[in-house]
């Protein structure tokens, strides 16, 4: 019987690239005409509040990600894929040196990656496959026969549940959670990083810090140049 790989899963927005993928890609939209300049409109008071630090960041994602859903229905696939790849190209290399440097650490060492995210499919991908990992989960809209997107997404409840996502890849690649490791930096991702043996929480929100000290995680920050770990 072939033996099993071990496994480390990765959010990826906030984790292993320093932004979000659905802020660059809306930016890119809209930058590029297909989206109409006036939705900043609809997420710029939650991205103020935010940058001022009277806001949630998960409010203001949860803005960008409404105004790609209620606006992506109708755009021509083609077209969308063009700004992907802009996206992807300048923002390649603009990831944390922790998580980075991690990822290939435990893939020379024979781990299966698998990167978990709530941005669009299309862009992870391009994204993730330069970094080596080998499953790669992103929400998925549905093309229309005219390939245009029809502004509903594909199995919605399997991409909201990160622990069931890893259950499940676990038991389809053959893996093993032993020895696992698991990587996020919101409270979204507690579910997949209790199923892990080594769990890190990196660069925490304030919710998933709280999870951390409770449950004595590892917790590491990258700032500027330096990577440093909390002790809790």
């Amino acid at each position: 019987m072939k033996a099993k790989r071990k496994v480390a899963i990765f959010d990826i927005d906030g984790t292993i690239f320093r932004s979000s993928l659905i802020i660059e890609v809306v930016e890119g939209l809209m930058e590029s005409g297909i989206f109409d300049e006036s939705l900043r409109r609809e997420y710029e008071k939650q991205k103020a509040l935010w940058l001022d630090r009277k806001g949630d960041y998960e409010e203001y994602i949860d803005a960008l990600v409404r105004v790609f859903v209620k606006n992506i229905k109708g755009v021509y696939y083609p077209d969308f894929l063009k700004v992907v790849e802009r996206v992807v190209l300048e923002n390649k290399d603009r990831v944390y040196r922790f998580t980075r440097d991690m990822a290939r650490s435990l893939k020379k060492k024979g781990y299966y990656l698998v990167a978990i995210s709530q941005s669009p499919k299309a862009v992870i991908d391009p994204f993730c496959k330069r970094l080596g990992f080998n499953k790669i989960y992103g929400r998925l809209y549905e093309l229309g026969p005219s390939e245009k997107f029809t502004g509903k997404i594909i199995d919605e409840h399997i991409i909201a549940n990160k622990a069931n996502i890893v259950r499940r890849v676990v038991g389809k690649e053959n893996l093993t959670l032993e020895n696992s490791y698991g990587v996020g930096d919101t409270d979204g991702d507690y579910s997949f990083l209790e199923l892990v043996e080594n769990p890190i929480c990196f660069n925490p929100n304030e919710k998933l810090l709280r999870h951390a000290k409770r449950n004595k995680w590892r917790v590491v920050v990258e700032r500027k140049d330096v990577i440093y770990e909390i002790k809790v």
